[in-house]
């Protein structure tokens, strides 16, 4: 399977408005990024006395520019999209980049996948805001001095409320399909346990080599915090954020192989 052959299975899932067809298409777009993953590992097993092996890589990724509100939202949707696909992220303090450790062409799928869902993700925020379905509503807060106040929901919170919910889901789904992937794998190698054993060393030396390239390359300190609630939160926000991750297209883009711009909204 080759990246050329994944990207013409995306296109063809982005042409379908029908729901139930662009659900199909979604489960099956993570399942074959998940099955060429584990393809090109039986292969570069196969081949390294051959070749030269290939390598992890590390790829610096940018999100946004410095001061964008909600850039943490953005960082969180692509973080759940690489540990989908085999990709170790580091991020920058401020959110605003991402680097991204693995083999390239996990590391095109997640960039392909987070193209798309970032827009879908903008599209469906948008939409949600301007139905107002957050107004009225308000959070009881404990203030610097420790007393508790009414404060009515703004727009950002709300916002930032529907895509960290969004984000969430993604994740959710996205690893829900990679099990599903990893399960087919298992079940077609079911009557010959030797290979499906095989795969399983393999697909667990890829993670030792991408962990042991992080440890050796990263000059990260400290962690994210990637489950880090915002303060304040909107209940309409996250049920909104979450049914949209539910209905989110789990496909990339045309250019698979390609990098994306920085965040412009």
């Amino acid at each position: 399977m080759s990246v050329a052959k994944i990207a013409a299975l995306l296109r063809q899932a982005e042409g379908t408005d029908n729901e139930h067809e662009a659900e199909a298409f979604m489960q099956r777009a993570q399942q074959l990024a998940t099955m060429y993953s584990v393809d090109l590992a039986v292969a570069r097993a196969h081949t390294a006395a051959k070749e030269r092996r290939t390598t992890p890589m590390m790829r610096s990724i940018e999100i946004g520019q410095a001061g964008k509100r909600g850039l943490r939202t953005y960082v969180l949707l692509f973080v759940h999209i690489a540990r989908a696909n085999d990709v170790t992220c580091d991020v920058a303090s401020n959110s605003t980049r991402v680097f991204a450790y693995g083999y390239a062409e996990d590391i095109d799928a997640a960039e392909a996948l987070y193209a798309s869902l970032a827009v879908q993700m903008i599209g469906a925020s948008d939409a949600y805001l301007a139905r107002r379905d957050f107004a009225g509503e308000v959070r009881l807060i404990r203030n610097a001095r420790g007393r508790v106040e009414r404060r009515a929901v703004s727009a950002i919170t709300a916002r930032l409320s529907f895509q960290e919910a969004f984000a969430h889901r993604v994740g959710e789904r996205l690893a829900a399909a990679r099990e599903d992937a990893l399960a087919t794998i298992n079940a077609q190698q079911a009557t010959a346990a030797t290979e499906s054993l095989y795969t399983a060393l393999v697909l667990a030396e890829k993670q030792e080599q991408i962990a042991a390239y992080h440890a050796a390359t990263s000059e990260a300190r400290g962690s994210w915090g990637a489950g880090r609630a915002q303060t304040m939160q909107s209940r309409s926000g996250r049920a909104a954020g979450d049914s949209a991750g539910k209905r989110a297209r789990l496909h990339g883009g045309a250019e698979i192989s390609g990098g994306r711009g920085a965040l412009r909204r």
